[in-house]
């Protein structure tokens, strides 16, 4: 059993390498995101970081095994055991910071709402922080992910290209910075004129709807402006981090599993290799010589 752990974690190191790039995948993914739409920048380094210390010990834990070094699978027990500890810290962070908020259905709506008093944590205090905040919002507004939502129908008796009309808006399945910062709260009760223009009808309310929401007078309808200021906006973003972390946390999940792994059968190979550099007979107990020889009488 123990002259072929040199060869078994070889291997694993070979597949765990492997496994490691959509670790690192998964970082670039969601730098991908935070470029485009997210835009929260500083979340994905750990797993960048993790991925490449993934890679780097693996190939050291398969040239340690391959050619018994012993000193080489030293300094890799060692590192692949703060790695272990780092990524366990990260999914634990993950979940920690993303485990509440969540949207809100609304009636007639297949789009959900999203309010900032939903959530809570150090996340919330990061993305609401009025200098942090106007990085996001500069960022969702360059990435032009508004003007995207735009669609057109040809009106039946012109023949000409005009906005969807609001039966079939609200029957659209937005994403979270979509119905957060491209419109204004249905509980505003505005009119929509389009995606991005909608107007105030003062003396339509409905019953049982909620008319005191503060991102109301936060609405704009300067395309540059929008609901970019409002809470429900914040509250977008921060649903779209938690779904896409918890995507990633899965397969975070599970390469922690396989790097537990590869660490206990790592330290057999490293026991393996120490007994071959002291030319220790194996299958013999380390207690033979204390055994006497013949029994006296």
């Amino acid at each position: 059993m123990m002259r072929g752990s040199n060869t078994l974690i070889g291997a694993v190191n070979f597949v765990t390498f492997l496994i490691s790039i959509p670790i690192l995948g998964g970082g670039i993914w969601l730098s991908a995101k935070a470029n485009s739409t997210d835009c929260l920048r500083f979340l994905q380094w750990p797993l960048i970081v993790i991925g490449i210390a993934i890679m780097v010990i693996s190939l050291m834990g398969f040239a340690g095994a391959c050619y018994r070094l012993t000193w080489l699978l030293r300094i890799y027990l060692f590192v692949m055991f703060f790695v272990v500890v780092a990524l366990l810290s990260f999914v634990v962070f993950a979940y920690a910071v993303t485990d509440r908020g969540h949207g809100q259905v609304v009636m007639d709506r297949a789009f959900l709402e999203y309010q900032l008093s939903d959530y809570s944590g150090w996340l919330k205090d990061r993305v609401s922080d009025p200098g942090y905040w106007a990085k996001i919002s500069a960022c969702l507004r360059d990435s032009r992910v508004c003007p995207k939502m735009a669609r057109y129908v040809r009106d039946s008796t012109t023949g000409l290209l005009v906005p969807e009309p609001a039966n079939l808006f609200s029957q659209r399945h937005l994403s979270p910075i979509e119905s957060g910062c491209c419109k204004p709260p249905t509980s505003c009760q505005f009119t929509y004129v389009n995606e991005t223009y909608w107007t105030a009808q003062p003396g339509t309310a409905q019953p049982g709807t909620v008319v005191n929401d503060i991102d109301c007078t936060r609405w704009s309808n300067e395309q540059h402006s929008l609901c970019y200021q409002c809470g429900s906006c914040k509250a977008g973003v921060l649903a779209s981090i938690r779904h896409n972390w918890r995507k990633v946390s899965v397969i975070n999940i599970v390469v922690l599993v396989i790097l537990v792994i590869v660490y206990v059968i790592g330290c057999a190979a490293f026991r393996n290799a120490k007994r071959i550099d002291n030319d220790e007979p194996f299958g013999e107990s380390r207690m033979s010589k204390a055994r006497p020889s013949r029994f006296q009488f």
